[in-house]
């Protein structure tokens, strides 16, 4: 597989395992009706390097859909994701504004030492089921797409989007007017990822059935059993997709029978009026496309069309998949059995007046917004209401946006963490989301709110500082943390009933977090008399232990030094 390389490459690859990590500070919980004392969902304010760090010990493997907006490096723009990494050659390029017009390749530099350690550490947060969507142009989409084949790897890459967002084209092009820009896909495991078929197809495409009443393809019928050369030459007679059919119309009535020869036709069958339907080739039997249990099924439920000595079957299905080239469509359609006018819209401009009308403002509050359709087209992939959805170049607001509409639709319950460095995060990230919570808009132009809450933080100090705890974080966020590492499950308080180091007891471990900020803590016999909990294995943090190791074995006790042997992501 061939690689990228690029000057300071050696610097940024493992990078993400010296970032810091910091405390979130919960600044305040936003809902509809003012009463939530706490949120599943986060907007944080902070460098989303540092923040996906943050997010690990709660988050890692967990988050189903992951959307970035990362900057396009087009040279003009300036953007201030610089990481300190102290090594002049990384300074080089991340130290200074990223470089302006012309063929400068210095800039494709910074920004790939900028991508690779935030994609790192995204693919640790996305599920084994899960996928990442990155919206890029032309300037990056190679690299990027080098760079993501060899941190998900290319056989976990699943497709490259063309996105129609801006159809009459870029005035400003000298030789092509660019209208599309680009939405790659990578699984975090692609034989765990489904997508659902999300596009509903044309109303035009569709009859109504007689037999069901119900809305069916009028064309393309996929054939299960007839004469075909690309289904498998039967070896095995005995497979479950070996088997005749003998069907009558007049009856409707259908027997399957095992039949090992060609011409070995049940005539008995046939003098009652059924007509015999077998898979073959010139003289051989050929695999049914579907088992015999799947087909009578397909009978049951009245899909089945029997003609020219050939089963069809009926297409019921009244959506079809998302297609590489995502223009922007207006049709009549079927969804959930109901004609409706559907609109597929992803142009910039549409979510930029829709930003306008957000904020009642005349000027748009932020330049190239993405579009509520995009992100609402990447959440419909997914057959989970309860999913995490991340976006970590939140911008405006548009996933939270989109998620939050879509729970209205369908009753979902899905999550949204929003991450945004700028100092619009309060603005603007978090004004839009309280906006399209609660309603926005006067008189005839008034859009009722999505409902919802979200919790708003900052980032914080970091939790170790030259490998000693940092004194001027609160214990209780390092309570969590070591509860997180420990458990990877989140800390809701300890148990009253035993001492006032104890975290909790998972799975018949219990866990003690023994520590003092202005002394040293000591495992020793007094201290494991305060202790009252009973569990099948004992770990217990402290500064230093007075226990011999023969009793810390013998009564399964675990002592970990504080804080060495404190677990870093």
């Amino acid at each position: 597989m061939p690689t990228l390389d690029w000057i300071g490459k050696k610097k940024v690859v493992n990078h993400h395992l010296d970032v810091p990590f910091k405390v979130l500070n919960k600044q305040y919980t936003f809902s509809a009706d003012g009463k939530a004392q706490d949120s599943e969902n986060k907007i944080i304010h902070g460098d989303n390097l540092e923040a996906l760090k943050a997010l690990l010990p709660e988050y890692e493997g967990k988050i189903k859909c992951i959307y970035i907006d990362p900057p396009y490096n087009t040279g003009k723009e300036k953007w201030v994701y610089n990481d300190n990494v102290n090594d002049p050659r990384i300074k080089k390029w991340l130290g200074e504004v990223v470089g302006q017009e012309g063929e400068d390749l210095t800039r494709h530099d910074k920004w790939l030492c900028m991508m690779y350690p935030r994609l790192k550490l995204l693919q640790k947060l996305l599920s084994e089921d899960g996928a990442i969507f990155i919206s890029i142009d032309d300037n990056e989409h190679t690299n990027l797409k080098l760079i993501c084949d060899e941190i998900f790897g290319s056989e976990n890459f699943i497709g490259n989007l063309s996105v129609e967002n801006n159809p009459k084209g870029r005035k400003n092009s000298n030789f092509i007017s660019v209208s599309s820009e680009y939405l790659l896909i990578y699984a975090k495991e692609k034989e765990n990822l489904y997508f659902e078929e999300n596009i509903p197809k044309n109303r035009k495409d569709l009859v109504i059935d007689e037999e069901t009443g119900r809305y069916v393809h009028n064309s393309g019928k996929r054939v299960l059993v007839g004469e075909n050369d690309f289904n498998e030459i039967i070896t095995d007679f005995s497979t479950d997709k070996h088997y005749s059919v003998y069907y009558n119309k007049e009856t409707q009535s259908l027997k399957i029978k095992k039949e090992n020869k060609i011409d070995a036709i049940n005539q008995d069958l046939i003098n009652k009026g059924f007509e015999r339907f077998i898979s073959f080739y010139e003289d051989n039997f050929v695999e049914n496309t579907y088992t015999s249990k799947k087909l009578l099924e397909l009978f049951n439920n009245k899909a089945l069309v029997f003609k020219n000595q050939k089963i069809y079957e009926k297409n019921f299905n009244t959506s079809i998949r998302i297609k590489s080239i995502v223009s922007n469509r207006e049709y009549l359609a079927v969804v959930n059995d109901r004609e409706v006018n559907y609109k597929l819209d992803v142009k910039t401009t549409s979510a930029g007046q829709e930003l306008k009308d957000i904020f009642g403002t005349v000027k748009i509050p932020f330049e190239n917004p993405k579009n509520v359709g995009l992100i609402n087209l990447i959440l419909t992939l997914f057959n989970d209401k309860n999913m995490v959805v991340l976006d970590s170049f939140a911008g405006s607001g548009t996933t939270a946006h989109a998620l939050l509409n879509l729970n209205k639709l369908d009753r979902g319950n899905r999550k949204f963490i929003l991450i945004e460095l700028n100092d619009y995060a309060e603005s603007i990230t978090a004004e839009r989301v309280k906006r399209v919570i609660k309603g926005y808009g006067k008189e005839k132009n008034k859009v009722e709110g999505l409902s919802g809450d979200f919790n708003f933080y900052e980032l914080g100090e970091p939790l170790l500082v030259d490998g000693l705890l940092n004194e001027k974080v609160d214990v209780s966020n390092i309570r969590e943390y070591i509860w997180f590492t420990e458990t990877h499950s989140k800390l809701f308080g300890s148990q009253k009933s035993d001492n006032e180091y104890f975290l909790g007891k998972n799975h018949e471990v219990g866990y003690w977090f023994y520590y003092k900020k202005n002394e040293e803590t000591c495992l020793n016999y007094d201290f494991l008399s305060t202790m009252k909990t009973k569990a099948e294995q004992y770990i217990i943090y402290a500064d230093v232990c007075r226990l011999p190791d023969s009793f810390l074995k013998e009564h399964n006790i675990i002592f970990k030094k504080i804080p060495r042997e404190i677990q870093k992501f």
